[in-house]
């Protein structure tokens, strides 16, 4: 039942990603235009998603465990460390030269988006890279 759950969201979350186009990357490099052609939508995907999550977030504070799992993994930590920052500027830099995250990216790729089909191996180095390097500490 939960590898159910899982495959549900995750097919509620790239339905909504197709939706609202988040997974072409002219509508996020619009957003990210601020002097030039703005395109706000991308503020109000996020701004539901942030909605959506404080939701969740008050629900789960209520119960005492979820109902698919042992127990709650709720973020603790609010130190801002090198790491962060440098991986947040990574990810930034990413995001505007290729327009993609990795959640949108994984759904155009399955609709086979070429800068997509590019973007998501590169994404797969990446990850292994950073294992590589962290993992040998």
């Amino acid at each position: 039942m939960r590898q159910l759950i899982v495959l549900l969201s995750g097919f509620v979350f790239a339905i909504g990603l197709g939706i609202s186009e988040m997974t072409r990357p002219e509508k996020v490099l619009g957003f990210l235009d601020v002097f030039g052609n703005w395109d706000p939508s991308l503020a109000f995907v996020m701004g539901g998603a942030i909605v959506v999550y404080a939701g969740a977030l008050q629900l789960a504070k209520r119960r005492e465990k979820p109902s698919f799992g042992v127990r709650f993994r709720i973020p603790t930590r609010s130190d801002i460390t090198p790491s962060l920052i440098i991986g947040a500027a990574i990810f930034g830099v990413g995001w505007g030269l290729a327009g993609f995250c990795p959640g949108p990216a994984l759904v155009a790729a399955s609709a086979t988006v070429t800068p997509a089909l590019f973007f998501v191996p590169s994404l797969i180095a990446g990850i292994f890279l950073h294992r590589f390097i962290f993992d040998r500490k």
